[in-house]
């Protein structure tokens, strides 16, 4: 009532939205599908990962997109922004994990004794790997050196002592042979570059250590129904507490926006490299390859927050209600 109150006075709450371009966001950006209440001003930061640092150390939009593995390490140290069960980016993580050929790793207990390179050690997409390596094939990632070339976004992070970082880009040290493995991609060893000012693309032509990580990732999802998630949307914690209404608006007209471009898909067919990562990823998770709220969440957003302590990410546990608004129950 106070959202539909606000728009006809004509005064909705003006905000400032830093989300990146998904397929499924688009229509939020563009303004085809509104926020109820709000007045949004839509804020591009490229690479999406200077918003997040932008957002934890000087909280300087009013919702943002932001990696769900800072949000929780943020929430533990005091953030005052509260995250909406949104999730704008999927996919699995037993695969990523590349390895020189001639570092003698054939399993993923080999990675210990190794050094490893990672962008970051909280770096979303490190964190999945390394909670995917320990639960399912029993890394003990506190015996690997992780080598790691960039800040962490929150300043008042504690790295445990097996964490090192490096003089020169982890790409060339992996190509150097200083390093035995490391994490595919800009979040690891397929960029150079400072991450938050953009970077360049490297090849990183190594193998998986896991050649058979999508035969792992479908049955590990039948047993657990873990799904990692990257992109969760926070709210400022001042703008909740003035507009609650906000947090539902928010989570309507995102839904609404993913469910209509998941329509479209259906009809149409995928259209680009995206599209059709996501009904691939139908085959294991079923129709909805983006699933928001809570209950169709929770396994994951357990065992995210469960391996950030066990990585010595947070300095202490944190319940799904410290971290998410339920919004079903506004």
């Amino acid at each position: 009532m106070r959202a539909r109150r606000g728009i006809v006075a004509g005064n909705k709450v003006p905000l400032k939205i830093a989300v990146a371009e998904h397929p499924h966001t688009s229509a939020i950006r563009d303004g085809s599908i509104p926020i109820e209440g709000v007045e949004a001003e839509i804020i591009t930061v490229k690479p999406q990962i200077g918003a997040f640092r932008r957002m934890v150390r000087d909280v300087e939009f009013d919702v943002c997109e932001i990696a769900p593995t800072t949000y929780i390490i943020a929430r533990a140290y005091g953030a005052p922004f509260k995250a909406l069960p949104i999730f704008v980016v999927r996919r699995f993580h037993h695969s990523g994990m590349l390895v020189r050929p001639d570092a003698g790793i054939k399993t993923p207990k080999d990675l210990e004794g190794k050094k490893v390179g990672v962008r970051a050690y909280s770096v979303t997409t490190g964190v999945w790997l390394r909670q995917a390596l320990m639960d399912d094939c029993g890394l003990d990632p506190s015996k690997v050196t992780w080598v790691v070339d960039d800040e962490e976004h929150v300043r008042e992070l504690k790295l445990p002592g097996n964490v090192i970082h490096a003089t020169r880009p982890l790409a060339d040290m992996m190509a150097d042979g200083e390093l035995s493995a490391g994490v595919e991609g800009a979040a690891g060893i397929g960029r150079t570059g400072a991450p938050t000012g953009g970077w360049q693309e490297v090849e990183a032509d190594y193998p998986d250590l896991l050649p058979n990580a999508a035969a792992l990732e479908a049955d590990y999802f039948r047993r657990t129904g873990v799904y990692p998630m990257h992109g969760t949307i926070v709210v400022k914690d001042s703008v909740l507490e003035e507009h609650p209404w906000v947090a539902k608006s928010l989570y309507d007209a995102f839904k609404r926006a993913k469910d209509e471009w998941l329509d479209k898909v259906r009809a149409e067919g995928p259209q680009n490299a995206t599209e059709k990562k996501y009904v691939k990823l139908t085959e294991i998770v079923g129709p909805d390859p983006l699933p928001y709220g809570i209950e169709a969440n929770r396994p994951t957003i357990e065992a995210l927050e469960r391996t950030a302590f066990a990585q010595g990410l947070t300095p202490k546990r944190m319940s799904i209600d410290d971290l998410f608004v339920d919004t079903d129950k506004l």
